[in-house]
């Protein structure tokens, strides 16, 4: 790619542990990056060089326009597990939004979820965050873009020996500590990155681990072995059914109408 042909990638929680390495990632690849941070001045010490940094806020929508202008694809790596209000209006609203002035356009959207977003009890759902981000699984899935969704494992507590990426799906590891999986930042960032380019991994929800033996080479056949996710957009290949729309709170139904009437 050339600095004139190369897509506009908008990295979404920019400023983060696993933002910056994205970014950079993303930059090494050849993207124009532009991260959304809330403070340019602070995160100009923070963000890689290279990067175009837009201000805005996930939790005031119309500060995003700027920022989503002439973006071709989003990666999501934001996230918060203050309160449950501000769960709900970074790790959901703030994906609705953005979907939302998108809507119209073809964008790529990869959206950083987590292990274990389908227990409905234990660590993993305190706060109910992982319902929230569930839901804000499923926004994408409702979008009409195209989209891959990664579930990563607990950061940076693989093994030294740990290099081999694994993805799985089901959800089924509930257990709430590394022994669910593990995959270290950079392992994230990359395959955030590698999955905007891949056919492979389009329409695809999978959990990433990384377990022994030496590190993967080959990304797409690892995308190319996946389930698609099934076409009704709720929840991905294995995952238990146990969160069915008419229990749902009215204001996620009419999120999810809105988005699927505008895709």
């Amino acid at each position: 790619m050339t600095s004139s042909t190369a897509p506009t990638v908008l990295v979404v929680g920019s400023t983060g542990s696993i933002g910056r390495l994205t970014v950079a990632e993303a930059l090494a690849h050849g993207y124009r990056v532009r991260a959304l941070v809330r403070d340019a001045e602070r995160a100009s010490h923070i963000v890689p060089a290279g990067a175009e940094l837009a201000v805005g806020d996930v939790t005031r929508p119309e500060s995003l326009r700027a920022a989503v202008d002439g973006a071709e694809a989003v990666i999501f790596t934001h996230g918060v597990e203050t309160t449950e209000q501000a769960i709900e209006e970074v790790s959901y609203a703030g994906v609705r939004d953005l979907l939302q002035l998108l809507a119209g356009r073809d964008v790529r959207i990869v959206l950083m979820s987590a292990v274990g977003v389908t227990a409905r009890s234990g660590l993993y759902n305190t706060l109910h965050l992982a319902e929230w981000k569930r839901r804000a699984e499923r926004l994408v899935r409702f979008s009409g873009q195209p989209y891959t969704i990664v579930r990563p494992g607990w950061f940076d507590e693989n093994g030294p020996d740990e290099h081999r990426l694994v993805l799985r799906q089901g959800d089924r590891h509930h257990a709430g500590d590394p022994g669910d999986g593990a995959v270290s930042r950079e392992q994230i960032a990359h395959v955030l990155v590698a999955a905007l380019s891949s056919p492979a991994a389009t329409g695809r929800t999978f959990e990433l681990v990384a377990e022994q033996g030496p590190a993967t080479e080959d990304l797409e056949l690892l995308f190319a072995a996946l389930p698609a996710d099934p076409s009704d957009g709720l929840d991905a290949p294995g995952d238990v059914r146990d969160m069915p729309l008419d229990d749902e709170p009215q204001r996620v139904l009419d999120d999810l109408r809105a988005l699927r009437a505008r895709a």
